[in-house]
């Protein structure tokens, strides 16, 4: 059993997270999770891996409304339109549609990007099925609804880390959307199912790391080769760097930071793939 000890979302895929001490969990994810994507002008996503300045629009969202602010671009307000113009989106390559919020958030977002961009809302007919051991659906997240990583995995990464002389990395580099304790480390490689209340999710694949994960989020910069270089030593798989996991959501129900996660399915093999051992 672990315990649920932070709990995030991000209304718009890219921005700043929103941490929460409690959420609705639908099967697309945590509330507003990724509702929202910033594209180029051709519909492309925009990225950290491209745009690390997204990590500095710091959004807050309700159903009517989403605001976004950022360092010396100050704020502004955008009613949330359902019913605007709706444009081809392409997210890695798969096309998707998204629909357009204005001109005034565009002009806004291109200011603080430097680059011309545009705004788009998930359509209330947006049917997305992600892929791995176990299908779901998502908005406009990388893939799975639900994005898990352990504080113990963390702290043992982190000592890695630093034993070699580097600096300590936060929860907030992985963009996770629940943070669990109370785990052996990387005990989130074998867990098949997870419940609490009338949640249920199920193991869909492991996280893969990207560049995203060496930029400080608060400042929007990159900051050097950790955390990927110490996973590079110790958690290679066929995919790439796993730290973390991914999962549907077999059952959407209520969740809150103290809450305890039960493993209701463990799986004896190490599900990452991961080839070294630590």
């Amino acid at each position: 059993m672990a315990t649920i000890s932070e709990l995030y979302h991000y209304p718009v895929k890219g921005c700043a997270g929103v941490r929460v001490r409690a959420a609705v969990l639908g099967f697309a994810g945590l509330g507003h999770d990724r509702r929202f994507l910033v594209t180029d002008l051709a519909g492309n996503h925009r990225s950290q891996r491209r745009d690390p300045l997204l990590a500095t629009i710091q959004p807050a969202v309700d159903d009517d409304h989403l605001t976004l602010s950022a360092p010396d671009a100050g704020t502004i307000h955008v009613p949330i339109d359902p019913t605007g113009p709706r444009r081809p989106v392409s997210l890695f390559g798969s096309p998707y549609t998204g629909i357009d919020q204005g001109s005034d958030v565009a002009a806004w977002l291109t200011a603080v990007l430097g680059k011309p961009s545009r705004l788009v809302l998930a359509p209330p007919d947006h049917h997305r099925v992600t892929d791995g051991l176990t299908a779901g659906t998502s908005y406009y997240a990388d893939s799975c609804p639900v994005h898990l990583i352990s504080a113990t995995s963390l702290r043992a990464l982190n000592a890695r880390i630093t034993a070699n002389g580097g600096h300590p990395v936060p929860a907030a580099r992985f963009r996770p959307n629940i943070v669990v304790d109370d785990w052996p480390a990387h005990e989130e490689d074998h867990a098949l199912r997870l419940a609490t209340g009338a949640v249920d999710l199920a193991y869909a694949k492991p996280a893969i790391r990207c560049a995203v994960t060496t930029v400080d989020q608060p400042t929007g910069t990159r900051t050097g080769p950790e955390p990927l270089r110490t996973l590079a030593t110790y958690r290679r798989t066929p995919d790439g760097l796993a730290f973390g996991s991914k999962h549907a959501v077999l059952h959407p129900g209520h969740l809150s930071t103290g809450d305890h996660l039960t493993t209701t399915d463990r799986s004896n093999t190490d599900l990452s793939g991961v080839t070294e051992t630590p």
